[in-house]
């Protein structure tokens, strides 16, 4: 079996732990569903418009649409991509870092009266996790699908990083986070990441279930992190202190 006949050549053990992307729920997820659920509770408008993102996925690829595409994901993309990939690997990207400094205060795991929060990739000393490449002949379709989800409304932004892979280094795109963006964060105290955590919950679920989910799928990955390992010991503290 060739490498382009199986993505997980190189990883055999992450067939099991990676999602069907067809069957993911991002895969057909819209701003007009957005809508929809931000009418219901009475949110307004803070998502980037379709012809918006559009123009920022097409500045982003001007020039690379004619070569295959890497994406480094670094939280739940690891695990549902809703994407279609040619190839997945390990990887650690230098100079960044995984850090809870999202703060969701629009209805998906937390609101403005309890926020929520989630992950994003900031500046730091390394961050490991999955490489997923797209075929050339795939990658409108596909970073239509990942735009959609990634660039929704301001909090990241598109970067190329150089991740290692295997002692050599792949150039990829990733999603950092904005410091400009009102949901963005970089300064939050540890007492409000705990907090934020144990109680932020909405229409996608609570802020505890990410953190956990994380820290599962993360095993079953084998990506170490202890930030995510400490606050997970952190806000089960809080939470049996309360």
């Amino acid at each position: 079996m060739t490498l382009e006949q199986d993505p997980f050549f190189h990883h055999p053990e992450l067939k099991a732990a990676i999602a069907d992307p067809h069957k993911s729920f991002f895969r057909t997820f819209t701003t007009a569903v957005l809508a929809e659920k931000m009418e219901e509770l009475g949110v307004e408008q803070w998502w980037h418009s379709d012809a918006k993102r559009e123009g920022m996925r097409r500045e982003t690829l001007q020039g690379r649409q004619d070569e295959d595409l890497w994406i480094f994901a670094y939280g739940s993309l690891m695990w549902d991509p809703a994407i279609e990939f040619a190839e997945v690997r390990r990887a650690h990207v230098p100079g960044y870092a995984r850090r809870f400094i999202l703060k969701d205060i629009y209805g998906a795991r937390g609101t403005a009266d309890a926020p929520g929060l989630m992950a994003a990739l900031d500046d730091g000393t390394g961050c490991d996790g999955l490489l997923f490449r797209i075929p050339r002949d795939r990658v409108e379709v596909e970073t239509e699908v990942l735009w959609r989800r990634e660039q929704v409304g301001p909090a990241y932004l598109p970067a190329f990083v150089t991740s290692c892979v295997d002692g050599g280094r792949i150039e990829a795109l990733t999603f950092v986070a904005d410091h400009d963006a009102d949901l963005i964060d970089h300064t939050m105290a540890r007492e409000d990441q705990v907090r934020y955590l144990a109680t932020g919950k909405g229409f996608a679920g609570s802020s505890l279930d990410y953190l956990r989910n994380i820290h599962r799928k993360f095993a079953l990955l084998k990506v170490h992190d202890e930030d995510v390992d400490a606050l997970l010991r952190d806000v089960e503290a809080y939470l049996a202190a309360s």
